[in-house]
């Protein structure tokens, strides 16, 4: 049936680590990963606990599709209470590890408590151990990971790890595997390295066994295997380009946040875009990008994998960043590019590349620069915090060195890795924060593209674009063209997206295959891999009911629906230039119908009749 039925329970203040049987009943109304994942979190912590604290709980899942033959199944979730938000967290990762962890047998692991010293664990099928890891604290990622497979020799071994900028309390630190993917929002690798946990490795050679209908999950897998490849987006935008195909297109429909989301659009979009790192450079000869790569199981090849001029400031003196490694992605590009006035895209990708070496949210990071540099503008910060560097928008060399800094949280970097909401409130500005519920904003201006607005606004782990994608519609036209300007009807839309958008990540696939499939393409391939029947009403109604839960963690832990707003420059501060050019964000034209056809009252509040249709725990 595709899951595996077992569960790894790692209790670190004990040292022990024990197997227990998957709770199949929640597992048929919560699919797997995201949403049974914060099942289990629901169920066994207190929403008002200290995230930092031993009675917080870390839970790695997988889907019932992660480690199969279906395309993007190697996806897993992270799922833990934020630090940085106090909101439920879920953080989703591709790579290899994901499906490691279902070939070793495991549906998921549960670490809870803390250990007394640093360990790591240490998986290879059904053997898990907890061993000393004293010597890899205070390494990178990248350190930790060349250290792991010297000593046990395999180069199949798969590592998940935190890296200093965790250790050092960044509260938007994440946890990363095969050296550029990342369980990336939210903070999860703080909570990990607030438990001592450096990192999890796993082996594991049993395979995935337990399809339902081998034969019809083999033919409808290899059927949707094909739509991917005859889509435009996926079978050629994304690979060739990237989500960085992105950049542009955004810029041009005005929604392209800059200088902090002063502006909508950024006349240095295009130095910084999929297109630029096609571009042969003029030192060497040679682009950024260096080559597209896969996840486990993917047909689409997103990934990018890049190479920085070893003659650019940055790294002319550092030999060990001349290889190739995890390139831009769109946000990450945008974060430390458009929104912080920057558009040297090797600046830019060094930068990446200390995210994923120290394990740190580009997007909360560079989103985070973008606000100390307007504090730096209006003399709130001064050289004297920062150490005689200039904050000033458009200069590479502050990125650079606050990325430095963040990695090892030293100086100023204590300040910047507290996120912008933090950091604004500490220098008198919070209203200089572009966040929602503690967590920095992606890139799409909301005045440019309404639904996401609304999106941002009610998303249950702060502002975020995958927990409902309505770009797809409004801009892209998938699966239908909507007019991204208008209020009418997104309430609606973004509903749909984010029930849906809760199934297919709880399934153990790629959110990146819904620009070519809807859920009549994953209903046939989950409902041959796993007992009972799966349509798509089915699926909705598990979205629903996730998205439910969610929230109803999150009103527990003591928010409420007066989160559920955005920034006053959004929808007081008109869009400048571009199409969207006078328009704010119409947030409270929307919200009050989404309410409504969420069920819940009229301050966001989840009804009785709510709980009871989708059987919510008390």
């Amino acid at each position: 049936m595709s899951w595996t039925k077992k569960v790894l329970r790692v209790d670190l203040s004990k040292g022990v680590v024990a197997e227990e049987a998957l709770n199949m009943e929640w597992a048929a109304q919560y699919i797997g990963q995201r949403g049974l994942g914060t099942r289990y979190l629901v169920e066994e912590t207190d929403p008002k606990c200290d995230a930092l604290g031993p009675d917080n709980k870390l839970i790695f899942a997988t889907g019932p599709l992660t480690g199969t033959t279906a395309s993007t199944g190697g996806r897993y979730s992270v799922i833990t209470k934020s630090p940085l938000t106090g909101a439920v967290a879920c953080s989703n990762s591709g790579g290899f590890i994901g499906a490691e962890l279902k070939f070793a047998g495991w549906d998921m692991i549960i670490f809870e408590g803390k250990s007394k010293s640093p360990v790591m664990l240490r998986v290879e099928n059904e053997v898990a151990e907890l061993v000393p890891a004293d010597d890899l604290w205070g390494k990178t990622v990248w350190e930790t990971d060349r250290l792991i497979h010297a000593k046990y020799q395999d180069p199949q071994i798969r590592v998940a790890a935190v890296g200093r900028a965790a250790e050092a309390g960044c509260l938007y630190a994440g946890i990363i595997n095969d050296l550029h993917r990342a369980a990336g929002r939210s903070g999860v690798g703080t909570v990990m390295a607030s438990k001592n946990l450096k990192a999890v490795m796993v082996r594991g050679t049993r395979g995935v066994g337990n399809i339902k209908d081998p034969i019809r999950f083999m033919k409808s897998v290899a059927e949707q295997k094909q739509v991917l490849v005859d889509n435009a987006v996926t079978g050629q935008g994304l690979p060739t380009l990237g989500t960085q195909v992105l950049m542009n297109v955004i810029n041009e429909v005005g929604a392209l946040p800059a200088n902090n989301m002063r502006d909508v659009q950024f006349d240095g979009a295009n130095n910084i875009s999929g297109e630029a790192m096609l571009e042969p450079r003029e030192s060497d000869g040679k682009p950024n990008l260096t080559t597209n790569a896969a996840c486990f199981s993917c047909t689409i090849a997103c990934g990018r994998i890049s190479t920085i001029d070893k003659q650019h400031f940055s790294v002319e003196n550092k030999p060990e960043y001349w290889g190739n490694s995890g390139g831009l992605e769109y946000e990450a590009a945008w974060a430390m590019g458009a929104d912080t006035g920057i558009d040297d895209i090797d600046a830019i990708t060094y930068t990446n590349f200390l995210c994923n070496e120290d394990g740190f949210d580009p997007i909360s990071f560079g989103s985070t620069v973008a606000a100390a540099m307007e504090l730096f503008d209006i003399g709130a910060i001064t050289t004297k915090q920062t150490e005689g560097m200039a904050l000033t928008f458009g200069s590479a060399k502050a990125l650079t060195w606050c990325a430095e800094k963040v990695a090892t949280g030293e100086g100023f970097g204590k300040d910047l890795g507290m996120g912008s909401k933090r950091l604004c409130e500490k220098y008198g500005h919070p209203e200089l924060s572009m966040t929602v519920k503690g967590q920095e904003f992606p890139a799409y201006d909301p005045r440019g593209i309404q639904g996401m607005g609304l999106t941002y606004a009610t998303s249950n782990r702060g502002a975020c674009h995958l927990r409902g994608y309505t770009v797809a519609s409004e801009v892209l036209g998938i699966p239908e063209k909507t007019d991204p300007l208008v209020t009418d009807g997104k309430a609606g839309l973004v509903k749909a997206f984010q029930d849906a958008t809760a199934a297919v990540d709880s399934m153990g696939l790629c959110l990146f295959t819904t620009f070519a499939w809807t859920l009549d393409n994953m209903a046939p391939q989950i409902d041959a891999a796993c007992d009972g029947d799966w349509s798509v009403e089915r699926l909705l109604e598990a979205g629903e009911r996730i998205w439910n839960l969610e929230r109803d963690y999150n009103l527990k832990a003591g928010l409420s629906g007066a989160d559920d707003t955005l920034p006053s420059r959004l929808l007081k501060e008109a869009a400048k230039t571009g199409p969207a050019k006078g328009k704010v964000c119409g947030l409270d034209e929307m919200l009050p119908e989404y309410y409504s056809l969420r069920g819940w009252s009229k301050d966001g509040q989840l009804t009785d009749k709510v709980r009871k249709q989708f059987a919510l725990p008390a």
